[in-house]
């Protein structure tokens, strides 16, 4: 290796590291050396057996984008004058009626994604691809831009564009160690040398958690085998001249899928219990190993994949088998790729776990982020810095990245829990919770309960729909219940999962005030809601800020976007003046909310708790009892009430008090379900649904709470170019025509046949008796009144825009 600096070492030359080194490249970076252990460019990793398959829809409109442009990306390389990208198309099959409803609704994700797709027959299926069986499925659903890459291939061009522009590529050099000073990487100590550097990506892929070792920095990926197999000559194809023309194939009820390789079907499968293999076991390509992300094929995982197939694709009854192995991929816990910097080495860069599908994708904002430009995308699903500890440890990487792996091609419904390694967190509540029956969900590791079914037995209006469906699953009636007790008497809510985030030192008020859009120097005790704000004025972070002193501060948010937001204030940290300490473990919270809360605390305090000594937005410290608290007059589910906290020893002790109290006034425990239907009505938004980085406070509705008189914030200067142009699109209300029928999110929603957007979040108003959806519209369609279709399995539904919110838009209940 001739190099012994460079700007930015990009460590594994497979397809993630090469996009990655092609971006820079395109944006100007010369610097740039890129180092694998095996040979270039088929360097023995995942991209060297990779079939290639682009299957750009996805549940998430991140990812679905990322896949895009890597679409994009391959269809304009070349090698040697061959494509890197065939776009033969892509048709998911259905052979149940199930699947044949979740490709309905797939179709439909494809519209609000803006991706072509189509619903096809039988018949159409096979003349597109006339070998499947007409007689064994309902139908397909079929994507034309999609199609397969040769992953290699488009390495190689990709390389070759970056060495043009001054990038260096190293082939069988490994990486041995990092050279660390002062919280900051320095450079990277290979099998050639020393090399200093300013950054470092890791694009290592299943040798990702054997490169965080070296770094103390866990990466919670895990590699799991694959099946494929190569066919002998198909005799339907004999005649067949082209490489790739036939549709990539998927037969999901049978996690299945096929693909052309001229005169032969590759077939790859997950029909099989997953085969998690140790990352730190795998090895280095050399003469002996050329490949060492392949193992030896399993045949007896085969067996009943095999005769599948067949029944799918008769021909393949008088074929053989030809080349077939287990091919490794990696695997998180939740599935999606690591991507960012890491928060306990500045200068390490983490592209880890992505595949071919999105590794284009992948590249360009690494090379966004590493160009200090703000994404074109929001990359929340992707932020390498979104897991707990717990979710970094080997087990539960072992265990949930196996499930990913199991759920590659199941029906997955958007409140489907995970089954385990569960319980990991609970509150000082959780033996009440258990005692009053929660049905709990998992956030974040938190077990929050969604509804109690020692509940059922609450009224219930007959004028509520009864769901039945898809829109049924992980939901109960009870939930209608306890959004009606909370309106109408009091709940109690454990909020002990939000995340909350001391900010102090002499340095605090200056740095929340740089981060923040709402004005942050306010008296002690004042609560301020604000928005923190990317370059670009996208909505990084939504959350509440208390100042208790003149140098320290409280931050609560969200517990599933705790981990996020707490990253944000690290990333932005200075280096002296301010400290950021995690208290989300050391006090547990409870939301009492509801007409009756005054009179319960003010029967346990001896502080005033009137709407004059306590006013809404403020915060004290008090006794309940002889219970420690730090109360907070505030609620996200639009009624009277407060946050009340306190060191988690004292929660079982406030929780005794507070449910004895209350049994006066008709107190019930209430879960998640009501407390998302609670604040919908109420028109309040919800971070990572109805706002994130791609959409600023004014679109958003939460112009209200920036102050643009404000010295320099963060994102300011964006905001004025966007407050002095006319606004495009704005966050509405929609109210379905039907009341009776419910929305999950994220399906289109059209004038005509005129797709304008999706739906953000979805709910019943059980308080206004009306089925709510929120979408942001183009202006020209945001008008009161106006008419529109949203779309879903496969059916029109007719709804209009209405003014929001629709619940106590005076905002009396709050502060009465």
């Amino acid at each position: 290796m001739k190099k012994t600096h460079a700007d930015i070492v990009i460590v594994g030359a497979g397809i993630v590291g090469a996009s990655t080194a092609y971006f820079l490249a395109r944006k100007g970076w010369k610097n740039i050396v890129v180092l694998d252990q095996g040979p270039l460019f088929e360097t023995g990793g995942s991209t060297s057996h990779a079939p290639g398959l682009i299957f750009e829809l996805n549940a998430s409109k991140t990812m679905c984008q990322l896949a895009q442009w890597s679409v994009a990306t391959y269809r304009e390389l070349q090698e040697d004058g061959e494509p890197c990208f065939y776009p033969v198309g892509s048709i998911e099959l259905a052979t149940s009626s199930e699947r044949w409803a979740d490709l309905k609704n797939k179709g439909g994700r494809a519209l609000a994604w803006g991706l072509g797709a189509k619903l096809l027959s039988p018949q159409e299926v096979c003349a597109l691809f006339p070998l499947v069986n007409a007689t064994k499925i309902c139908g397909g659903l079929h994507v034309p831009s999609d199609g397969i890459a040769k992953a290699v291939r488009a390495v190689s061009a990709m390389a070759r564009a970056a060495q043009n522009e001054g990038c260096s590529f190293y082939g069988q050099t490994r990486v041995t160690g990092f050279i660390k000073e002062a919280g900051r990487l320095r450079g990277v100590l290979t099998s050639a040398g020393p090399l200093t550097c300013g950054q470092v990506v890791l694009c290592g892929g299943i040798w990702g958690p054997e490169l965080g070792k070296m770094l103390g920095e866990p990466i919670p990926l895990v590699p799991v085998q694959h099946q494929y197999v190569h066919t002998t000559q198909v005799q339907a194809l004999a005649e067949e001249t082209q490489e790739i023309r036939l549709p990539i194939l998927r037969h999901q009820d049978r996690s299945l899928y096929f693909r052309q390789h001229g005169q032969h079907l590759g077939i790859g499968s997950y029909y099989h219990e997953p085969l998690v293999v140790n990352p730190y076991t795998l090895g280095a390509p050399h003469s002996a190993q050329p490949h060492p992300a392949k193992r030896a094929f399993s045949e007896e995982h085969f067996a009943k994949a095999y005769t599948s197939a067949c029944e799918i694709l008769p021909c393949l009854k008088t074929t053989d088998l030809g080349e077939r192995f287990n091919g490794m991929f990696s695997f998180t816990p939740d599935g999606n790729p690591l991507v960012g910097e890491s928060l306990k080495l500045k200068g390490l860069w983490f592209a880890e776990a992505v595949w071919v599908t999105h590794a284009a994708g992948v590249g360009r904002v690494v090379a966004e982020l590493l160009s200090q430009e703000t994404p074109t995308v929001d990359l929340r699903e992707l932020d390498c810095n979104r897991f707990w500890d717990h979710s970094k440890s080997p087990e539960y990487t072992r265990l949930r990245g196996a499930q990913q792996y199991r759920e590659v091609y199941d029906i997955i419904h958007p409140l489907q829990q995970m089954a385990s390694p569960r319980p990991l967190r609970t509150s000082p509540f959780y033996p009440r919770l258990l005692e009053l029956g929660a049905v709990f969900f998992e956030s974040a590791g938190w077990e929050r309960p969604q509804w109690f079914e020692s509940n059922h037995s609450l009224a219930e209006e007959s004028a509520w729909p009864q769901r039945s469906g898809w829109t049924a699953k992980f939901w109960s009636p009870i939930i209608g219940k306890e959004h009606k007790a909370t309106r109408e008497k009091l709940a109690l809510f454990d909020l002990t999962a939000f995340t909350k985030l001391e900010v102090s030192g002499p340095g605090a008020l200056a740095f929340l005030q740089k981060l923040s859009a709402n004005q942050i120097d306010v008296p002690l005790g004042k609560i301020v809601y604000s928005s923190m704000l990317n370059a670009a004025g996208g909505i990084q972070c939504d959350l509440t800020i208390t100042r208790w002193a003149s140098d320290r501060f409280w931050v609560i948010t969200g517990g599933a976007i705790g981990r996020h937001d707490q990253a944000w204030l690290l990333q932005n940290l200075p280096e002296h003046g301010v400290n950021v300490q995690d208290l989300t473990s050391s006090y547990c919270s409870l939301g009492i909310w509801g007409p009756h809360a005054r009179k319960v605390l003010q029967s346990l305090c001896d502080d005033a708790m009137s709407p004059e000594a306590f006013p809404f937005y403020s915060a004290k410290e008090l006794y309940l009892g002889s219970v420690p608290c730090l109360a907070l007059r505030l609620s996200y589910v639009g009624e009277l009430g407060w946050e009340i906290y306190t060191p988690s020893e004292y929660g079982l002790a406030l929780w005794d008090l507070l449910w004895k109290t209350g049994q006066e006034y008709g107190i019930i425990a209430a879960g998640g379900g009501a407390f998302d239907s609670l604040r919908l009505e109420k028109g309040y938004r919800l971070w990572g649904a109805d706002i994130h980085t791609e959409y600023h406070p004014f679109e958003a509705g939460l112009g209200f709470a920036v102050r643009m008189q404000k010295e320099n914030f963060l994102g300011k200067s964006a905001l004025e170019k966007i407050k002095a142009a006319p606004l495009e699109r704005k966050l509405c209300c929609l109210c379905l025509d039907n009341p009776n029928f419910i929305l999950l999110g994220k399906e289109p929603v059209l004038k005509d046949d005129h797709v304008l957007g999706y739906v953000t979040s979805a709910n019943y108003g059980y308080t206004v008796h009306e089925s709510l959806a929120y979408a942001y519209l183009p202006l020209a369609h945001a008008e009161l009144g106006t008419d529109l279709r949203i779309l879903f399995f496969g059916e029109y539904y007719s709804a209009r825009v209405c003014a929001e919110p629709r619940y106590d838009p005076s905002h009396s209940r709050l502060k009465s």
